[in-house]
């Protein structure tokens, strides 16, 4: 068995050297951007087992919506193509899986899964404030 073997679920939704080969770019532009944050103890091998952790954890789905991600995007995106048609294109990856932080990036290693979208609207928030946000939100437009 593999170190970062994919659940059966997972597996028949996504290729395991696929998702192997975003796991290892994810811990390591997450790494990169910690240790400039000053987390110094940061490191691949920690980063890659909590990710993989989180997917495990997953089932699959956007941790803060309960949404179905679309894993066959994996990989999929193309800076050019993105340039070249903006929000059309962008609108596409929205259930992309992606890779958020359960703190600031300066303590050890926790993530949540979630699409890009969610994670892209959540940004540097902390879950209650993003979840104050979408109460605002959900206030105002009711």
């Amino acid at each position: 068995m593999r170190k970062y073997q994919l659940n059966e679920a997972l597996s028949l939704l996504v290729n395991q050297a696929t998702y192997e080969r975003w796991l290892h770019r994810k811990a390591m532009a997450h790494v990169k951007r910690d240790r400039a944050r000053g987390n110094v103890d940061a490191t691949n091998q920690e980063y890659k087992l909590a990710i993989h952790r989180a997917v495990c954890e997953s089932d699959g789905k956007d941790a803060y919506t309960n949404e179905n991600l679309d894993w066959s995007l994996l990989s999929q995106y193309d800076n050019e193509q993105s340039q070249e048609h903006g929000r059309r294109y962008k609108k596409k990856f929205a259930l992309l899986p992606s890779v958020d932080h359960v703190g600031d990036g300066t303590g050890a290693a926790d993530f949540k899964i979630c699409a890009w979208r969610t994670n892209d609207a959540k940004n540097d928030m902390s879950l209650d404030e993003f979840i104050e946000l979408c109460r605002k939100v959900v206030a105002h437009n009711s």
